[in-house]
């Protein structure tokens, strides 16, 4: 009589490796946590279970392959974890979460506005900078209503500095009545002066 090998319960195996790997992201040991973080990637859950070991991550190389993996799965859960880490007191987390979301510009692209606008100063300056990374149009356009609405003067400067680089003439009456509307801030005053003369003769010319 052959003998008959009985089926191998494959999805099951595949659901305990899956749970051992999003379970890894907390393991103690770093080197662990680091393939974790870059072998949940294909993983159902990776996204939602990545960014809550994020969170509580300190070591900056694990960090770096969990941000790499959000920003390479590209959900909207994705992109909320790696927003909300503008957020975080962390400095560090600060930074990666900022040089991630420059990568993820399709997937954050509608959210800018809003991000723009967020009651929080410090989300609204560091959205600024990701302005750098959309057409130049779009840019001025953005950072503009910015330059029209902020009541805070570090925002507007943040402004004000994207727009010295990706900034087109169509900023020049923004700059100008911001100028007006912080004219008791020197340094804002100059920096904004600054980009008026570079534009200017853009408008010159155009016209």
């Amino acid at each position: 009589m052959p003998l008959i090998r009985r089926p191998v319960d494959r999805p099951a195996e595949e659901s305990r490796d899956s749970g051992h790997t999003l379970n890894s992201l907390s393991h103690p040991d770093s080197d662990l946590r680091w393939r974790a973080a870059r072998d949940a990637r294909g993983l159902i859950g990776a996204d939602a279970a990545i960014a809550a070991a994020l969170l509580i991550e300190k070591d900056p190389r694990v960090r770096e392959a969990m941000f790499t993996s959000l920003a390479r799965l590209g959900t909207p859960v994705a992109v909320e974890a790696v927003i909300s880490g503008l957020r975080s007191d962390d400095a560090g987390l600060r930074s990666g979460a900022l040089d991630t979301l420059r990568i993820m510009i399709p997937q954050v692209h509608d959210l800018l506005p809003k991000l723009l606008a967020d009651k929080d100063t410090d989300i609204r300056i560091l959205s600024c900078e990701l302005a750098r990374s959309l057409d130049g149009a779009e840019a001025t356009q953005l950072l503009c209503r910015v330059l029209d609405t902020d009541p805070e003067a570090n925002v507007c400067a943040a402004a004000v500095e994207v727009l010295a680089e990706v900034g087109g003439p169509e900023a020049l009456a923004s700059l100008q009545n911001c100028a007006l509307k912080f004219s008791g801030s020197p340094f804002l005053s100059f920096a904004i002066s600054a980009v008026i003369a570079r534009l200017a003769p853009q408008s010159t010319t155009r016209a």
